[in-house]
């Protein structure tokens, strides 16, 4: 789960990292005037009188897309609030619908020096997590990694020791900073965060080291492991839903694996594995799946058909595959939820489906009596070329 930047520059506090203050601003009338008092607040704290004006959404690249406005007066600030709320933002990482802009953040603005990166991950092979450092920032770290591969550091930490002062030290040389205690405490508070918060991806930048002297997270990019949300109630919290698929929004609330693509054919699948099978043998005869969608294992009859009518939300779908080995999902139930979901929906497009496994005859006789007009395929090679023929046709 992702969150907003200023929602992510809180929980960086929480643990001493420092962060520009700023303001919220929400969708509504007098926005201009909103803007105004935001900045004229932070002026009063901050003494200054500089302040960048940022739009909140889940995506990188958002200066580019005339999403983030220095400003450095009053009418500047009201100006580029009223510019940037309710813009849709096309970045690299939105895709070409972009997204839209509901939440504005104004912060005081920065005396900056230096420009660093500093992000964290899991490393899966090594089993720990892995800080990367690089004295490039405010660049994206794959152009970095792409066309400057010697200037990215690695750090490895242990998780059964935990940050310790020599990962610090490691980084602060890396990146040509001052060994003291507040670095140390930085790059500290920024492991804790992303280890206590369960992240998935933590990327601060650019950091930056101010004219004092002092080092800041200027902009900060946090994603949540999903599975670790039921212990993350405050993060839970700072969901929006706004910035999500409405396919992907609808899927969470039955528990369903779902992932949105491009192509023309939906794909019910049960089990990750097959359903990346699906996929590729799909694209093999020519085909572009519309979804990645696995209902599990022990799905229901309602969730079947919950699943079944995602799939059919998306105007892109021309024709549908369900793919389904039944071990403990048994085939009969699949076909009772595929039968629920078309009647009530009223299935416009081809429907392919291909059962093996628990129950697979009884299965078959329920699809076979039920009056729609199903293609049954005997093996998954069969049921990839008659998907393919009838989106085509």
């Amino acid at each position: 789960m992702n969150i907003h930047e200023y929602q992510a520059k809180s929980l960086l506090r929480r643990y001493g990292v420092p962060t520009p203050r700023g303001r919220l601003l929400e969708e509504g009338a007098d926005l201009g005037k909103r803007a105004e008092q935001a900045a004229l607040s932070l002026q009063e704290e901050c003494k200054n009188s500089v302040w960048v004006v940022k739009a909140q959404i889940h995506a990188g690249g958002r200066g580019k897309a005339g999403g983030v406005k220095l400003c450095r007066d009053l009418a500047a600030v009201r100006q580029a609030a009223d510019d940037i709320m309710g813009k849709v933002l096309v970045t690299p990482q939105t895709g070409a619908q972009g997204k839209k802009v509901h939440l504005l953040w104004v912060e005081e603005g920065t005396e900056i020096a230096r420009e660093l990166y500093l992000g964290f991950v899991v490393d899966r092979a090594l089993a720990q997590v892995v800080c990367i450092a690089s004295t490039e920032g405010g660049m994206e770290i794959e152009e970095v990694a792409a066309h400057t591969p010697e200037k990215i550091v690695h750090v490895s930490i242990d998780p059964t020791t935990g940050f310790m002062p020599f990962h610090g030290r490691k980084l602060a040389y890396a990146l040509g900073l001052p060994v003291t205690p507040q670095v140390i405490a930085f790059f500290r508070g920024a492991y804790q965060t992303f280890v206590d918060k369960d992240c998935a991806m933590l990327e601060i930048n650019p950091l930056v080291v101010t004219k004092a002297g002092a080092l800041m997270a200027l902009d900060c990019k946090i994603g949540v492991d999903d599975n670790a949300l039921p212990r993350q109630a405050d993060v839970v919290e700072m969901r929006d839903i706004r910035e999500e698929n409405p396919q992907d929004v609808e899927a969470s609330k039955y528990e369903l694996a779902y992932i949105a693509l491009d192509g023309s054919i939906g794909c019910l699948v049960n089990g990750a594995g097959l359903a990346m099978a699906t996929m590729d043998i799909i694209k093999l005869h020519g085909g572009e799946p519309a979804n990645f969608l696995d209902v599990g294992g022990g799905a229901s009859k309602e969730k079947v058909a919950h699943a079944f009518k995602i799939i059919l939300q998306d105007p892109k779908v021309r024709a549908i595959l369900v793919n389904i080995f039944g071990g403990i999902m048994k085939c009969d139930v699949i076909a009772e939820g595929i039968i629920a979901a078309a009647q009530e929906i009223g299935l416009q497009v081809p429907l392919v489906v291909r059962l093996e496994g628990t129950r697979v005859a009884e299965g078959k006789a329920i699809l076979a009596s039920s009056g729609l007009s199903i293609l049954a395929a005997e093996g998954l090679t069969d049921a990839a070329q008659k998907v393919v023929a009838a989106a085509r046709g």
